[in-house]
């Protein structure tokens, strides 16, 4: 893995190809089963995914679980925005299904690393589509390189039932964000019966070894000596259906 120099920061509007082809062109350039894995807060800002707070008139729901959770009504109004349903609140916190199917923390609404120019109060949102946006910048890169480029849009989730942050995938294109091994056999022959691997959210939390959670300033990390066997599948596939959530 590498994690690519000299990536200037990112604003509204910049061609986000074309910056992460010159730095991976000063890194020395991609081999065949690269992927590039790219910290969502880059990709967000790029297409301009910013709310000013001073902007948001709350509705009583979002001043209701403001109190609740001790959060800034108006931030409880964007998550709402972005949300499909409030899973869990207490105090400080406000988990919820993103209306893309995450289930995370504020709708990964944050305001770390997030530019003072773009409002007198700005938060970052995901951005609208990550596999579309993955498919995107792979095509671009692609194209620029000549080979194939699967490209990895991660964040940082918390997990229920563990402490910590872990990367996860996203968005993702040009491999198979989860990988189906049923069939296959094991060290002993026996043919594997559930065994299925998020092979995106691995990479993800590979990669953010590498990229930091502060003040690093590595959003974009080279994973080379991967085997990308298998058809492309989004990171949308890695989202449990409801059907199939004991938890939900």
């Amino acid at each position: 893995m590498l994690a690519l120099p000299g990536l200037p920061l990112v604003h509204p509007g910049d061609d986000l190809a074309g910056l992460l082809a010159s730095a991976i062109e000063a890194a020395g350039g991609v081999a065949p089963g690269d992927v590039l894995v790219l910290a969502q807060k880059i990709v967000s800002k790029a297409e301009g995914r910013y709310v000013d707070l001073a902007t948001v008139t709350p509705s009583a729901e979002a001043e209701r679980l403001s109190v609740e959770t001790d959060k800034d009504a108006r931030l409880v109004e964007v998550i709402l925005r972005e949300s499909r349903r409030v899973v869990r609140h207490s105090k400080h916190v406000l988990i919820v299904e993103h209306r893309c199917g995450f289930v995370m923390a504020n709708a990964g609404i944050d305001r770390s690393n997030v530019d003072p120019v773009e409002g007198s109060d700005p938060v970052l949102l995901l951005p609208e589509d990550a596999d579309a946006s993955a498919a995107r910048l792979s095509q671009a890169l692609s194209a620029r390189f000549g080979l194939s480029v699967a490209v990895v849009i991660s964040d940082s989730f918390g997990r229920p039932w563990r402490q910590g942050t872990v990367g996860v995938a996203l968005g993702a294109a040009g491999l198979p964000a989860l990988r189906d091994l049923r069939g296959e056999p094991d060290l002993y022959g026996r043919p594997l019966r559930v065994t299925e691997t998020g092979f995106a959210d691995e990479i993800a939390a590979a990669a953010s070894l590498l990229m930091g959670q502060g003040a690093e300033g590595q959003p974009a990390v080279l994973v080379r000596g991967l085997v990308l066997d298998g058809p492309d599948r989004p990171a949308a596939d890695l989202i449990r259906g409801a059907g199939e959530d004991l938890f939900r």
